[in-house]
């Protein structure tokens, strides 16, 4: 009998492809190379030898979750500055603390968050924030897949501005493709209001040459919205429309104060949005038009922002408040079904993301990001919808196992790459150093 070779085989499971929502109720899956070289029905497959055999049985596999936006060294706040406006909270917690970050604050608070997203089956996440070459070692250490983006802030200082978009350059050419091909890089331009419209564009010119995307903040705040609107006379798309910033590679971070002509321009320019509901709601920014957006023919996938303002990362809890904030906002129980958010976290996270011929879906030939959700759980019986029981029923601590890019991360709720007592250990001592240093 000549059998077929891999490298992990997952059996006995039922699994969601994302691709499309047939389910496939007694499934197997096969991984060679880092790639799903299998996936199907296990009446179907072919014989297959593998190395590391996953028992499925009760267990949902699923595309890993994507986390489209987040500061993840912002794991160090969490619990700080707790309902404040948004401007106390920047301007009396959050940037004084930056202040004082070192790379070696930022390397324990990120590689915390990488445990955190493990452990809630969060297999690729987009990040910007400063030191982000330390964030990239953290995702080298924890296996993870991410698209890094070293923050670029001028507010007024010219130099400054300079200094960080050189350094955020140097560093979109130093780590692309780092981690053995799991991290990709993008420009990191905070927002239009705290850059100027020089150095919008040179980031814009300088992405356009070296191939990148740009990861910015748009329309987050109504203060900010309308001090863009008084200072150039346009809404911040129309002012990035104007300066022909806007483009598909663009992953606008919020847009939440956006008018009906901002949507049209977003879909016209192929704009990929990161909505972050939970951060959006607890600093009272207001409610993103998900509806809208989605109507207009935007990709939206979902993200958690950082730990700081949203206090954890858990994509499962972020689905859930997506879904059922947009149907509050509307009056309308059919906006936004779990099949759409579920839809937002994987498979539009990767178009989002630039990454959908890489992940997103279970499918053949595509890189192995896969997890185990545990369906024998009182949260999860019985199993009447599988879509809604995950959207709205699941949490992260329902996931069991993980597959990052062919490798196992965590098994049976256990981290096989990191040492999680080290890794928290070391975070809190960097949280309590950072406050009274």
């Amino acid at each position: 009998m000549v059998f077929e070779e891999a490298d992990i085989v997952i059996r006995n499971c039922m699994i969601l492809p994302m691709n499309n929502l047939k389910v496939v109720t007694k499934g197997l899956i096969a991984v060679k190379d880092g790639a799903i070289s299998y996936m199907g029905e296990t009446n179907d497959a072919p014989k297959i030898k593998a190395e590391n055999i996953l028992e499925g049985r009760g267990k949902l596999a699923m595309p890993g979750l994507i986390n489209c936006h987040t500061h993840l060294a912002m794991t160090l706040f969490r619990g700080l500055a707790e309902d404040a406006t948004l401007e106390k909270w920047l301007s009396e917690s959050i940037w004084p603390l930056e202040a004082k970050l070192t790379s070696k604050d930022v390397y324990a608070g990120a590689l915390l968050g990488c445990l955190e997203m493990v452990k809630n089956g969060v297999t690729c996440f987009a990040d910007m924030y400063f030191f982000e070459h330390k964030v990239a070692e953290a995702v080298e250490k924890a296996g993870l897949r991410a698209v890094l983006s070293s923050g670029i802030i001028e507010a007024n200082d010219r130099k400054r501005g300079e200094k960080l978009f050189r350094e955020a350059v140097e560093f979109a050419e130093k780590y692309k493709g780092y981690a053995d091909g799991r991290v990709t890089t993008f420009l990191g331009p905070h927002t239009a209001f705290t850059c100027s419209a020089e150095l919008l564009a040179r980031v814009r010119e300088k992405a356009s040459q070296m191939g990148l995307g740009v990861h910015i903040h748009v329309a987050e705040s109504k203060e900010m919205a309308e001090k863009v609107m008084k200072k150039c006379g346009f809404s911040e798309v129309g002012f990035l429309e104007k300066l022909g910033f806007l483009d598909s590679d663009v992953l606008a971070a919020h847009c939440i104060h956006l008018t009906r002509e901002d949507m049209a321009v977003l879909a016209k320019r192929d704009v990929k949005v990161a909505h972050n509901p939970v951060a959006n709601m607890k600093l009272a920014q207001g409610v993103a038009k998900v509806r809208e957006l989605v109507d207009a023919g935007v990709t939206v996938g979902l993200g958690t922002d950082g730990a700081a303002s949203n206090n954890c990362l858990d994509m499962f809890e972020s689905m859930k408040v997506a879904a059922l904030l947009q149907k509050t906002n509307y009056g309308d129980t059919t906006v936004l079904p779990s099949k759409k958010v579920l839809e937002m976290a994987t498979i539009r996270g990767a178009e989002a993301l630039g990454l959908e011929k890489e992940i997103g879906s279970l499918e053949v030939g595509k890189r192995a990001d896969v997890i185990l959700v545990d369906l024998k759980k009182p949260n999860l019986t019985p199993l009447h919808d599988l879509c809604a029981s995950l959207v709205y029923s699941a949490h992260g601590c329902d996931v069991d196992s993980v597959i990052v890019d062919g490798e196992v991360v965590m098994e049976n709720r256990e981290v096989k790459i990191l040492d999680e007592e080290e890794v928290m250990e070391k975070a809190q001592d960097a949280a309590f150093s950072l406050l009274y240093r």
